[in-house]
């Protein structure tokens, strides 16, 4: 009996051993992923002396204060019915104007700045017929505007389609962001998984639409290559370059883009109509080319047929205000003396 017993305690000690050289007891199994979208903080490092001082999050993550971004995409229905319902009531008997502004790339203020200050602008120097929706990715503003984002693009011209005339009423598309030498408008508001759009798309989304009468301004780099899928009769189509061609003024160290400065605030505080303002823009864009000695950008326009003549109807009898001064919505990472044009 004892000689069973011992071979039996043998026999257990080697299988125990042969787990043991097999890696057993396996690792825990990791939990499924949540689903949220959040930055991953490492749990293996090891933490810092008590008299370390914390280090700094870089200046693109997540910000603190903000909703997560689960909580960010959730509102977005929320957030773009209340900023349609903010719009003032339509003018009846003439046309109106309709803009929105589209501010694509969240990682610099540059193009907030020019949504902001697009949208002051027309409803505070045009007057009653002028209104103005903004689209945006920016820290600043992820509980209080609505993301620009293709979905929301396309909600957001439904919503106006539901408010305008389309058959008298103008819709102003104001594009600003980054674009690719392939012409890709640059969507971002990291971490979330945003779709790019290109120039066929936005040819698409805005055919989609029953718009009659239609101002696009793409600012970006390599804007040109959007106006073959865009010009239409009813539609003026000005964009900020070639489609070979670079822009300037974006970056952390400008508080509007060459474009926007020149077109939005120089041009359109003296003039109300786009096209003469597009002409001053041009200029103005060459001489600071010039002067930095930068290959000229050559902003582009196409004029489709009578919507010269609507933006004239919609000009008869508009008093403009005064010119409104510019003043970047955020300097939190554009310091504005560093700005040497924009």
């Amino acid at each position: 009996m004892r000689a069973t017993l011992i071979a039996l305690l043998a026999f257990a000690a080697g299988i125990l051993t042969m787990l043991v050289v097999q890696g057993w007891p396996p690792p825990h199994a990791s939990a499924p992923h949540a689903l949220r979208v959040q930055p991953v903080v490492p749990t293996t490092v090891a933490p810092p002396p008590d008299d370390a001082e914390a280090p700094a999050l870089p200046s693109d993550d997540w910000p603190e204060q903000a909703p997560t971004p689960e909580q960010v995409l959730y509102t977005q229905p929320q957030l773009l019915d209340a900023a349609l319902g903010k719009l003032g009531p339509r003018v009846s008997g003439k046309p109106n104007l309709y803009l929105l502004a589209f501010a694509g790339d969240g990682s610099e203020d540059v193009f907030h700045n020019e949504a902001e200050y697009a949208a002051r602008l027309f409803t505070r120097r045009f007057g009653p017929t002028a209104h103005a929706l903004v689209l945006e990715n920016h820290p600043d503003t992820l509980a209080t505007r609505p993301l620009a984002t293709w979905s929301n693009l396309e909600s957001a011209l439904d919503g106006l389609a539901q408010r305008m005339d389309p058959q008298q009423d103008i819709l102003l598309l104001y594009l600003t962001t980054h674009g690719s030498e392939d012409h890709t408008l640059l969507v971002d508001m990291d971490p979330l998984p945003l779709d790019q759009i290109g120039a066929q798309d936005l040819g698409g989304i805005l055919a989609a639409h029953p718009f009659k009468w239609k101002v696009v301004v793409v600012n970006a780099c390599y804007s040109g290559g959007f106006i073959p899928s865009l010009q239409a009769a009813g539609t003026l189509v000005l964009t900020a370059a070639r489609s070979d061609r670079s822009s300037f003024g974006c970056g952390n160290d400008s508080a509007a883009t060459y474009f926007g400065r020149a077109w939005l605030v120089d041009a359109l505080n003296r003039t109300p109509d786009f096209i003469a303002a597009f002409a001053q823009a041009k200029d103005e864009i060459a001489g600071w080319e010039r002067q930095d000695r930068l290959l000229p950008s050559e902003p582009q326009m196409a004029v489709g047929k009578g919507i010269a003549e609507q933006l004239a109807r919609w000009r008869q009898g508009l008093a403009p205000g005064p010119a409104v001064p510019f003043q970047p919505a955020s300097q939190r990472r554009v310091p504005v003396a560093a700005a040497r044009h924009p």
